[in-house]
């Protein structure tokens, strides 16, 4: 475990590092990135959105254009 005399030793270096105001900045935004992974992790899982229809609720397909060719006049 992280005794008081390391924890003390990390947070004057952070301090001296990043400076004052800096620094509650930083802690503000790791917070925030915590929170958000731990709601990511009791989330339930989401079903993904691009599942593809089975093939009796596809649509039919539309019948491609026919392209008429010209026929030269002699």
């Amino acid at each position: 475990m992280i005794g008081t005399t390391e924890l003390l030793l990390v947070a004057g270096l952070a301090l001296l590092l990043f400076g004052g105001k800096k620094l509650p900045e930083m802690m503000k935004g790791m917070g925030q990135g915590v929170k958000s992974f731990k709601e990511g992790l009791n989330s339930p899982t989401e079903e993904p959105q691009n599942e593809e229809k089975p093939a009796d609720e596809a649509q039919p397909e539309q019948p491609a254009a026919t392209q008429e060719t010209a026929t030269p006049e002699q």
